[in-house]
């Protein structure tokens, strides 16, 4: 049996497409060979996708769009119920466009993501974080499931970015019940803490249209959140690592729904049940567009790799800057690029690189060189 769990290509391909290009050229070789393919996802987009290469099904839902604008989004569900959100699908950035401003941006339509997994009985929900247009502390989320946010007048606070310095008191009596019976990880390798230097808005909100005062009004606010949420549950998480990962949703998540942050690429492959796989392949394939010595230490294919016990673990890959390979346990690396070209030619000509690169790894396999 050969295992196939390659990341994304970034810009080229998506993981599930290098899978399926991968299968075929060994499936040329031999028509019978038993393949299962686990493409890997983080938390950002693709990754219901992935979750549901092997089974489950897509669900369409309306929601509030990171600008409050009707928007079509989706979750998915597994086969044992757990439901996968991409908070991407309902509050990303590519969604805002050019009016993008995080000031405005709500995560409500996440929260509304959640709710519909709740309505479809799912006791169990994996939410990704990755590719946020918000930065709002979670606060849209938390609202759009019951909670209430007020200022010093009494009347609730806008659900953005701009409403956050003006919250003075946290209403969390009317959140939806279920929460407490319901299980939530949230896929998340930020480690930002809410505010300050290296927290949310100074890292992530200027890619998301903030100018430089924005960037500090919006730090202000959810130092703000962090004081006032401390005094509602009795905890400071603003510190906790994550916390600031998607304009501090990551934060709001655990603050207000009682979620859990973990790792993104090894709770995907737990849920697809990737390890008893691998350990009972012949041959484990990974890998990503651009491999470095990071990648063997702790990003999604040392993982793979870590997760395969003794079984044989080879690496397909754009390009290699891989100066050390020891203490991993890839034992080989095929590279796709093949000389200087503009990335536009990359784009045209990288499925046929990997279909190439992909068939001489078949061969190599088949010949016992691996």
């Amino acid at each position: 049996m050969i295992v196939i769990t390659p990341d994304s290509f970034k810009g080229t391909m998506s993981a599930t497409e290098v899978c399926e290009i991968i299968k075929k050229e060994f499936l040329k070789l031999d028509a019978s060979l038993e393949i299962r393919c686990f493409p890997i996802a983080d938390g950002g987009e693709g990754t219901v996708e992935a979750l549901l290469f092997n089974g489950g099904e897509k669900i369409s839902v309306d929601v509030t769009g990171p600008l409050f604008e009707p928007a079509k989004s989706f979750y998915g569900i597994l086969p044992d119920n757990t439901a996968v959100i991409e908070m991407a699908a309902a509050s990303g950035l590519p969604m805002a466009g050019e009016k993008k401003n995080p000031m405005l941006a709500t995560t409500y339509g996440t929260g509304q993501l959640i709710k519909a997994a709740l309505d479809n009985g799912c006791k169990r929900i994996m939410i990704g974080i990755g590719g946020s247009a918000t930065n709002d502390g979670g606060i849209g989320c938390a609202a759009a499931l019951g909670a209430k946010f007020y200022g010093a007048d009494g009347k609730e606070v806008s659900l953005n970015g701009s409403g956050l310095a003006e919250i003075r008191r946290i209403d969390l009596g009317g959140l939806d019940k279920r929460l407490s019976e319901t299980e939530i990880d949230v896929l998340c390798d930020v480690i930002s803490p809410l505010y300050g230097k290296t927290g949310a808005a100074y890292v992530f909100a200027p890619q998301k249209g903030a100018d430089t005062e924005m960037v500090k009004a919006l730090d202000d606010g959810l130092k703000n959140l962090a004081e006032v949420t401390a005094k509602t549950i009795g905890k400071d998480n603003s510190q906790v690592e994550g916390a600031g990962a998607a304009g501090g949703l990551g934060f709001g998540l655990i603050s207000f729904l009682g979620a859990k942050l973990v790792k993104g690429a090894p709770a995907v492959l737990e849920a697809m049940g990737f390890e008893k796989a691998a350990k009972e392949a012949d041959l484990v394939i990974t890998g990503e567009g651009c491999m470095d010595n990071q990648s063997l230490l702790g990003k999604a294919p040392a993982e793979v790799a870590k997760l395969s016990g003794n079984t044989p673990v080879i690496a397909i890959v754009g390009k290699s800057l891989v100066t050390d390979m020891s203490g991993s346990n890839i034992r080989r690396i095929y590279v796709t690029d093949h000389g200087e070209r503009s990335f536009e030619q990359i784009v045209r000509e990288c499925r046929d690189d990997l279909a190439a690169t992909a068939h001489r790894v078949a061969k190599d396999f088949f010949n016992g060189e691996i």
